[in-house]
């Protein structure tokens, strides 16, 4: 992406590397990739589907993707059964799909597992959940375990390791490239 952004190329798909297309070329592609099970273009559709309000299609192409192992579709699902999205409330399948997601290594289901354990009144739970997740991370797990230091919830010492860790997190992920991206995409949503 990053070279086409620069050269003012066309864009590429990362698949098949001809022009991305638009319109029903596109959609007609996007079906393709589901029918080879690719979780992440089905998980994709399914949150297509989930931003236009048709929530039945999102829940089969989410469960779908989830089924394939993508973990941001466990994380949709669980979403879709916190808020009864399209589906009856259901807090047990909420659970399993957090806990599916966080141990495929998403931050965000692995802070909400924390938030959870804490109306469940399991605080050390919580903590520990908080410290993986500033660990891959998550601003806002560093966010708690700085308060709950406040509160005698995570030693100083604790509290320092995570620091260090959700730095080199940070640091991973940084490049002259994503930044060029970030912002071509930035100026590309504001105008």
């Amino acid at each position: 992406m990053l070279r086409e952004i620069e050269g003012k190329l066309k864009f590429k798909c990362p698949f098949c590397r001809q022009p991305v297309q638009t319109g029903d070329k596109a959609h007609e592609m996007m079906m393709k990739r589901i029918e080879a099970n690719d979780p992440k273009t089905t998980r994709e559709w399914g949150r297509r589907q989930y931003d236009k309000g048709d929530y039945s299609s999102a829940f089969e192409y989410f469960t779908r993707a989830a089924g394939l192992g993508n973990v941001e579709a466990h994380y949709g699902l669980s979403q879709m059964y916190d808020l009864g999205k399209g589906i009856e409330k259901d807090g047990g399948k909420e659970m399993y799909h957090l806990a599916e997601a966080a141990i495929g290594g998403h931050p965000g289901a692995r802070h909400r597992l924390g938030c959870r354990e804490v109306v469940n009144g399991n605080i050390e739970r919580a903590v520990k959940h908080w410290i993986i997740a500033a660990n891959q991370g998550s601003d806002d797990s560093i966010q708690l375990l700085m308060f709950g230091f406040k509160k005698g919830m995570i030693s100083k010492e604790e509290l320092a390791a995570t620091l260090r860790a959700h730095q080199a997190a940070i640091d991973e992920t940084k490049s002259p490239q994503r930044e060029t991206v970030e912002e071509y995409r930035r100026t590309r949503t504001t105008s």
